[in-house]
């Protein structure tokens, strides 16, 4: 789940959150789909430039802000795992690869937001480090549509990617077994 911890107090936020509206709802149900079948769900978010704070916070703030209702019903649970991103991907100073492999995870399903930018950097991020790759392109949200589109199609065409719908994702197919199983 990326950048979906949100406080949408930043350049381009309404259209943005327009956009995440419409996947929020898919969003909690692929949420949901994922934890019971036991694969790891993992939010990477932005810390909004507060260094010093931790993920508590940062859902804390975003429930106080005006679009709180398109971070509640996604909100972390207790089991769910958090990293902070520095920068546009996901795996980019951030610790997520090895997170991946002590998990077990051959196939990253990348949701949430910014389709054009974070998604697709962080797509490309997890093609060089051999993952494979699912975006569910009713779980994403983009600021410019069409932008948004050819993301998509450069993550099929250039990544490999498997674009599809979330109701489509199969997450028994997540996990390469671990070598002490």
């Amino acid at each position: 789940m990326i950048d979906m911890i949100n406080t949408y107090d930043h350049e381009d936020a309404e259209l943005l959150a327009a956009a995440a509206a419409k996947v929020v709802p898919v969003l909690a149900e692929l949420i949901g789909r994922a934890r019971d079948a036991g694969a790891p769900v993992i939010y990477v978010n932005d810390n909004f430039g507060a260094w010093r704070s931790h993920h508590g916070e940062l859902v804390e703030t975003a429930l106080t802000h005006p679009h709180a209702d398109l971070v509640e019903p996604i909100r972390p649970d207790d089991a769910s795992l958090f990293v902070v991103k520095t920068r546009h991907s996901i795996f980019h100073d951030t610790p997520l690869s090895y997170l991946l492999w002590q998990l077990g995870v051959g196939t990253v399903v990348l949701t949430g937001q910014v389709t054009e930018q974070c998604v697709l950097y962080s797509a490309l991020d997890a093609h060089i480090r051999h993952f494979d790759v699912t975006v569910p392109r009713d779980a994403v949200a983009a600021i410019h549509p069409r932008l948004g589109f050819a993301a998509l199609e450069m993550m099929e065409r250039n990544m490999g990617a498997r674009i599809v719908d979330a109701s489509d994702v199969d997450f028994r197919g997540t996990r390469r077994p671990l070598a002490e199983e």
